[in-house]
């Protein structure tokens, strides 16, 4: 039987790559994003039974709650949740306004800590096993000027990981974060070509990520040969972390 897999904010970039990914690979995957996109309908007709998508904003919490609902009465209780969903907004702290802040914390982190309580309840009530991983970022590990909110909910994320691991290791459920570094993506379109040139410049591997660079660890991390790691953050940056 094909294992069900969960994946916030698959519409587009990462998410939609992991999407795809999966399905190549035999998944059933569920996901969600605010709206449809342009890349998910030929997928949704392509994989039939094997894809459903349902609109959710994880920064809203009836909103992921619908959505963990309807996947499993569509899907089944999942496997693996992966805890995509996103947003960034760039600004110093001092004048940044408390409505973004707080818009920044309640999707990347609270939305993320509510999916997977949903999950876990159903993971937990059918005898344990199953994966969650969460999209962190390198920011949250360094920093970065005008991304102090940002950083916050992704060390955030790290440190869920690390806990939420120790809860549940022993009904054989793994817990694990990747952290990408900087991906050539919709959500780095804000860089100027500046800041662009100086990350390049500054990653040992001379570009930046792509999608493609990140999905094969996740799909590692789903797989029974990543039974034994839990509680790490893996980190994808091309060096530049070093």
């Amino acid at each position: 039987m094909k294992r069900h897999v969960i994946v916030t904010g698959g519409s587009r970039g990462l998410g939609l790559a992991i999407v795809t990914s999966l399905l190549d690979a035999g998944y059933r995957v569920s996901t969600c994003s605010r709206s449809l996109g342009d890349a998910l309908p030929p997928l949704l007709e392509a994989h039939g039974d094997d894809l459903f998508w349902h609109q959710a904003d994880i920064g809203d919490a009836a909103s992921t709650e619908g959505f963990i609902q309807a996947a499993i009465a569509k899907l089944g209780v999942p496997w693996g949740l992966i805890n995509n969903a996103g947003i960034a907004r760039e600004g110093i702290l001092a004048t940044l306004p408390l409505v973004e802040v707080d818009r920044l914390i309640q999707t990347n982190l609270t939305g993320s800590i509510q999916t997977a309580r949903a999950v876990l309840r159903q993971m937990l009530a059918r005898g344990g096993g199953g994966r969650i991983i969460n999209i962190s970022s390198i920011i949250g590990q360094r920093g970065y000027t005008g991304l102090a909110a940002y950083a916050a909910t992704k060390a955030g994320l790290d440190g869920l990981t690390r806990a939420l691991a120790r809860e549940v290791g022993r009904r054989r459920i793994t817990v694990n974060s990747v952290a990408p570094g900087y991906l050539d993506t919709e959500m780095s379109g804000t860089l100027s070509a500046g800041q662009r040139d100086q990350i390049v410049r500054r990653t040992p591997l001379g570009r930046l990520g792509t999608a493609a660079d990140v999905v094969p660890a996740i799909l590692f991390l789903l797989g029974d040969g990543a039974a034994f790691i839990t509680g790490q953050t893996l980190t994808i940056d091309g060096g530049i972390g070093c």
